[in-house]
């Protein structure tokens, strides 16, 4: 039963749980936890891992998926959104293309579901564009961009924000297709962009690396516009 319960666990994907448990049961006999003081010991353990992914993920905004608004209006249904709540689409290495005009809560909603990735046990990393720049500089400044690549691709979802917003330069070009290929059918991408898909191969201006990053990056994708006028609008004045 107890090898039954750990491999149950890690099936789960409670890793947190199964090494506190694992650890428990290393323990002299007469040291062991039982009952509701084991129980305790394995949900901390539990939470302490979901809590460590959100903090090493970075997500701009500390959002959740039940505060994500759906409506016909904004052009998102309560399927659509449990679907994205599931874990399948992420560990099926598919990619999510959430595009809209500004304010329409694209990041919001991003980090709702990368909030979610996390509390699932699913390493997550946010990045916008500007930021993810600035890393490849620092990367190629320290001559570390291999390790800083394998990072990445430990990471089951990876969230880039404000895409396709300003130019990016060759090296970058060619490094978020090399982050791309690592991904390919292994790992998520979720795009938040305000730039529709369509134009997107405009946007790179290189014919041949727009089609090597779009052929691996909009297949298998979910695509998700949402329309509606700026929430930001809709928000009440502070203070």
């Amino acid at each position: 039963m107890t090898n039954a319960s750990l491999d149950l666990m890690r099936q789960l994907k409670l890793t947190g749980m199964a090494d506190a448990y694992q650890a428990v049961l290393e323990l002299p006999v007469n040291e062991q936890l039982q009952g509701d003081e084991l129980i305790a010991r394995l949900m901390d353990a539990e939470i302490k891992r979901m809590n460590m992914y959100t903090r090493l993920s970075k997500l701009r905004y500390q959002a959740n998926i039940q505060d994500v608004q759906c409506s016909e209006h904004r052009h998102l249904s309560q399927a659509q959104l449990a679907q994205l709540s599931d874990r399948a689409w992420i560990e099926r290495g598919e990619n999510l293309l959430l595009t809209g005009s500004t304010g329409s809560g694209k990041s919001f909603l991003a980090c709702a579901i990368g909030h979610h990735a996390c509390a699932l046990g699913l390493r997550t990393l946010y990045f916008n564009m500007n930021r993810l720049c600035e890393q490849i500089a620092v990367a190629q400044a320290e001559g570390s961009v291999i390790k800083w690549l394998n990072r990445l691709k430990k990471a089951r979802l990876i969230i880039l924000d404000d895409f396709a917003l300003q130019p990016i330069t060759h090296k970058v070009k060619l490094l978020l297709l090399q982050i791309l290929e690592d991904r390919y059918e292994q790992s998520a991408t979720l795009i938040c962009s305000q730039l529709p898909v369509a134009k997107w191969h405009e946007y790179f201006d290189e014919p041949t690396i727009a089609d090597a990053i779009l052929d691996r990056l909009v297949h298998r994708a979910h695509r998700v516009e949402l329309r509606g006028e700026s929430l930001r609008k809709q928000r009440p004045p502070q203070g």
